[in-house]
């Protein structure tokens, strides 16, 4: 059964959403400070957490930074009702996996979650070091070294990475690329952004584009 911590201090939503996903047979913990919820999510063994931005004692923003400086790879889908551009790509920065603004489809919400936590049981079964040309990448440490060297990443650059470097000698579709980092094709104009952040990590000519197709990994 998929365990879910859910970080929401609005109780009436937090109960519908509880109510709904405890029907689709989702174990959920609730949270309902920024503080409670990040004590959770070290201590506690989940699958994904549902996270909202606006808690009356810490940020969701701080507490998803805080999460990943412990080191944790923790799926994180963050609420939010704030709509602008600008939060939605500091979230992301910051190791969101999706979010989704308010108000929502509780469908969809669902779909996410499902989505998520089936992506987080197939890498568990991935091969724990990928190496290709210069470049090795740990995902169990979530290190990557070129040419010897560490190269930090941001969490949606390393799995960007991640995807580009388990299909070497692939090309690996913008679609493809999209819903594995994303969990949607809507994000099209982040893509070209992220390829361009990993291109000035690891070198231009460590990803190649196939026009029309998206790309592949050369490193």
């Amino acid at each position: 059964m998929t365990r879910l911590l859910l970080v929401e201090d609005e109780d009436r939503l937090a109960e519908s959403l509880i109510d709904g996903l405890r029907v689709a047979d989702i174990e959920v913990v609730h949270a309902r400070t920024g503080r409670d919820g990040l004590a959770q999510a070290r201590e506690g063994d989940f699958d994904i957490m549902v996270l909202d931005i606006g808690l009356p004692d810490m940020e969701g923003f701080t507490v998803l930074r805080k999460l990943r400086a412990a080191g944790s790879d923790l799926p994180v889908i963050i609420l939010t009702a704030r709509t602008s551009a600008e939060d939605t790509v500091r979230g992301l920065e910051r190791g969101a996996d999706d979010y989704m603004p308010k108000p929502f489809s509780f469908d969809e919400l669902l779909a996410r979650v499902r989505l998520r936590a089936r992506r987080r049981d197939a890498a568990d079964g991935e091969a724990a070091v990928i190496s290709v040309g210069r470049c090795v990448l740990d995902q169990e440490t979530r290190e990557l070294e070129c040419d010897g060297q560490p190269v930090e990443l941001s969490p949606r650059e390393f799995q960007l990475a991640a995807l580009l470097m388990s299909h070497h000698g692939e090309v690996v579709s913008r679609a493809e690329a999209l819903e594995h980092v994303w969990g949607s094709a809507s994000k099209d104009n982040v893509l070209d952004v992220y390829i361009r952040y990993l291109r000035g990590r690891l070198g231009s000519e460590a990803i190649e584009t196939v026009r029309g197709v998206g790309y592949r990994f050369v490193g």
